[in-house]
């Protein structure tokens, strides 16, 4: 069907002016209607946040989004834009996408008045009616609303008093659309009550002139909880305008945020060599967020990302990717090993309260993949009988070996402790697996001894066990003055 292209083609064709929020609500209740998804690739909100935003829509609210960092605010709020029509006809020209039969603008007005049924027409497809903003201590009230502009007055000879004169902000130019902000205590409290005032009266001061703006825009918000409180640094008439508050989190299975890290992690890569996570690598990586947002020496307030397992997992690929190039190897199998290679991609992520900024982040860091080791291997073998390799050390054995050493040589020193490829099996690995596989298995039996301290492990001596040093029982006086061992 062709489109119209004047004002007096669209008026004939029947088109009929819809706002933002009735359109986003008529196209959410189709979704709903067929079943379709709301937010492709938003993993486990699917009974909570959802359809939170989902009643927020239907109500026609602006609304916030609370959470820490990490919780998928910014990516739901750009999937809102799948609820728009494909496109809308708008005043060709205009700064603020005025619609044909609704304009706002005095330019826009003067122009239908001049023009009449000719004016020309264009349209605003859905991603251009999106506008976001992230919200910092320097964005100033033009950078939202907008700004005489002198220059504009000089060449049009208007007085500076006239609409004709305004340079329009981003919060105007998003008319017929949606305006995020995200962080929003962290907008000036002059730029809150600008939002308020045209959120509420549809009008605005600029630079002590009244211009009237009743925008047609959905509002939407990010902020962390924390700062959106009376004692943070929102204002309360802000805060009373907004219609939903809604609290994102961050996944509460195992296997929704490893579905999570599996679709944003970047592990397909064209270096030749197959690649092969095993599943208690990948629990490993996805525990360690999960065991950091219970540790103390983390700052709870600030929260651990999702994005700390999806770079973790990306530099523990590159680890095994670096090592199997290394070694020639036609297969790349991550080991435990990898994922303390993977340190520099954790410690930037995880903000530290004071107990941990004295032991360090790299500190902090290691003993959280040891606790997430732990976990994961108690899951693979609780109630397992591994007394024989604990035995092994205990007798004296040790076993260290270079971080890039080839799967072939791991095998063969793996073989060594009796017993050890066997119980690879609990991990879903047979002994008759490429030695790469059995080396990732073999390896983690190691860590997660280790973990558990049943065995140490150090750079000096690799994995052992710590002897310890029996004092000699206290000598007693005897007859004629001998001494003798007390045998108690």
């Amino acid at each position: 069907m062709q489109r119209a292209k004047t004002l007096g083609e669209l008026k004939k064709s029947l088109y009929k002016s819809v706002s933002v929020k009735d359109e986003m609500r008529s196209n959410l209740l189709r979704k709903l209607d067929v079943g379709e998804p709301l937010f492709p690739g938003i993993i486990g909100f699917d009974d909570s946040v959802i359809p939170q935003i989902a009643n927020a829509i239907l109500s026609r609210h602006n609304f916030i989004l609370l959470g820490l960092r990490g919780q998928a605010k910014s990516r739901i709020l750009r999937s809102l834009v799948s609820l728009l029509d494909d496109s809308v006809p708008y005043i060709a020209g205009c700064e603020i996408n005025d619609d044909p039969l609704k304009p706002l603008c005095r330019a826009c007005h003067e122009r239908l008045a001049e023009m009449g049924d000719d004016t020309p027409v264009e349209y605003l497809h859905a991603e251009d009616r999106y506008v976001e903003k992230l919200a910092t201590p320097d964005v100033t009230i033009a950078d939202i609303i907008g700004d005489l502009d002198p220059i504009k007055a000089a060449r049009g000879g208007h007085a500076l008093s006239s609409e004709l004169t305004i340079h329009y902000g981003l919060l105007p130019r998003a008319n017929r659309g949606i305006f995020a902000i995200n962080e929003l205590p962290d907008l000036a409290g002059k730029i809150q009550v600008g939002l308020f005032n045209i959120m509420q009266e549809g009008d605005v001061q600029i630079k002590g002139y009244p211009v009237r703006l009743p925008l047609d825009v959905a509002l939407v918000f990010t902020a962390n909880p924390e700062d959106y409180t009376a004692r943070g640094k929102i204002i309360t008439p802000l805060k009373d305008r907004i219609g939903s508050e809604i609290r994102t989190h961050y996944p509460e299975t195992l296997e929704h945020a490893m579905a999570i890290t599996a679709q944003e992690a970047w592990i397909t890569r064209n270096g030749g060599t197959k690649l092969v996570i095993p599943q208690f690598l990948k629990e490993v990586v996805e525990s360690i967020a999960f065991v950091a947002r219970q540790e103390k020496r983390v700052d709870k307030r600030s929260g651990v990302s999702q994005r700390v397992p999806i770079t973790c997992l990306e530099n523990v690929v590159s680890s095994a990717e670096f090592r199997a190039v290394v070694n020639h190897e036609e297969k790349t199998v991550p080991r435990p090993s990898d994922i303390y290679a993977a340190v520099p991609s954790l410690t930037g992520k995880v903000e530290l309260e004071y107990e941990g900024e004295m032991r360090g982040a790299d500190s902090v860091v290691r003993d959280i993949i040891r606790q997430a080791t732990a976990r994961v291997f108690k899951k693979y073998f609780d109630g397992v009988p591994l007394h024989s390799l604990v035995q092994w050390f205990e007798l004296g054995g040790t076993l260290k070996y270079p971080p890039n050493a080839s799967a072939q040589e791991l095998h063969g020193q793996f073989k060594k402790i009796h017993g050890l490829l066997e119980q690879t099996q609990h991990l879903g690995i047979k002994a008759k697996d490429d030695p790469t596989l059995l080396a990732s298995g073999a390896e983690f039996i190691l860590e997660g001894l280790a973990a558990l301290k049943r065995i140490s492990r150090n750079d000096e001596l690799g994995y052992h066990v710590e002897k310890q040093h029996v004092e000699s029982p206290p000598e007693e006086p005897g007859p004629a003055g001998h001494r003798r061992r007390s045998l108690n």
